[in-house]
């Protein structure tokens, strides 16, 4: 492995996920579960459930919020005691079953986010990913200035909400501000990582060599069974000099 891991944009990553659904015989359903698995032990290397049980977990519409939701089964398991913000949820098969699971388990979903942040221990934010462009919508513009002033320590994932993939935060709007306390990037980092200063973590431990070597990925020595590997502030400065280089 490299020094410092490549980062992939947000097309590649979409042609990624393609080809894996494709080619590469994995489900959806299974690409969240490992996803959300990873979510849920970076959640973990943070803060275990033994110093900040209680997570709120907000969750957008698309594969991230699937994500969040995932993570937040594991949690329970873990004995954390997650809650929902899922204020959009779609009308499709895969996430109402992923409602189900967490329901049967008795996991609140909260309306009033506001609220239920004063509550919480800390936050997984699971609510926009790499494939977001364009305008934060409501519900989601207060939610997102909240995480921005929030003591709280905030957990993206694979980006953090309202940023661009590429350029990192937006330069007006509810996430200006908005600097997560740690990030989980989901199977490579992605562009706006060298706008990131927090704890960073990886996780996407199932990519077959073959698939990592077409599309420049530099797969991590994950350990033992970690699904994730923290990656320190060493890993971005190596980068940022590799992708000066590369600019020359």
């Amino acid at each position: 492995m490299t020094n410092a891991l490549r980062t992939l944009s947000a097309k590649a990553a979409a042609d990624l996920d393609r080809e894996l659904m494709s080619s590469g015989a994995f489900s959806l359903d299974q690409l969240m579960e490992l996803a959300g698995l990873s979510v849920s032990q970076a959640v973990y290397r943070v803060h275990p459930p033994s110093s900040k049980p209680k997570v709120l977990i907000a969750c957008g519409p698309g594969n991230n919020g699937g994500d969040g939701l995932v993570a937040a089964r594991h949690l329970y398991h873990y004995k954390y005691q997650p809650s929902i913000y899922y204020p959009k949820q779609p009308k499709n098969e895969l996430y109402e079953r992923l409602v189900v699971q967490l329901k049967d388990l008795g996991i609140p979903f909260v309306t009033d986010f506001h609220a239920a942040l004063k509550d919480a221990h800390q936050v997984v934010d699971a609510i926009f990913g790499f494939s977001f462009t364009g305008e934060v919508r409501e519900p989601f513009p207060s939610v997102i200035s909240a995480l921005a002033a929030t003591s709280l320590p905030v957990l993206s994932v694979d980006a953090p909400s309202s940023w661009d993939i590429e350029s990192g935060p937006p330069s007006s709007g509810p996430g200006k501000d908005f600097h997560p306390t740690a990030l989980i990037s989901l199977t490579a980092p992605k562009p706006l990582v060298k706008h990131f200063k927090g704890r960073h973590f990886v996780g996407g431990r199932f990519l077959t060599k073959k698939m990592a070597d077409k599309y420049g990925i530099d797969v991590p020595e994950y350990e033992g069974v970690d699904q994730v590997k923290e990656l320190g502030q060493g890993w971005l400065r190596a980068w940022m000099r590799g992708a000066d280089e590369e600019g020359n």
